[in-house]
């Protein structure tokens, strides 16, 4: 039997507008399963910059600790 290949995929390539990642929001939503719920909140941040802002900022963090400020 010969192995599938696939491609990287990821669903914040796909969304262009803030429509549109309330769109997918909203279906996400529509699923009681919690870990999809986060998992979509992970990527929403990712796709706004969030989660490199706060990289920026612990990273700051640590070392203003490490420097004794």
């Amino acid at each position: 039997m010969e192995k599938v290949k696939t491609l990287p995929w990821d669903v914040i390539d796909h969304w262009e507008t803030d429509e549109d990642i309330l769109s997918y929001l909203k279906v996400v939503l529509e699923d009681p399963d919690p870990d999809l719920i986060a998992l979509t909140l992970v990527d929403i941040a990712r796709a706004k910059g969030v989660l490199n802002e706060l990289e920026v900022r612990l990273r700051k963090g640590k070392e203003a600790a490490v420097s004794g400020q």
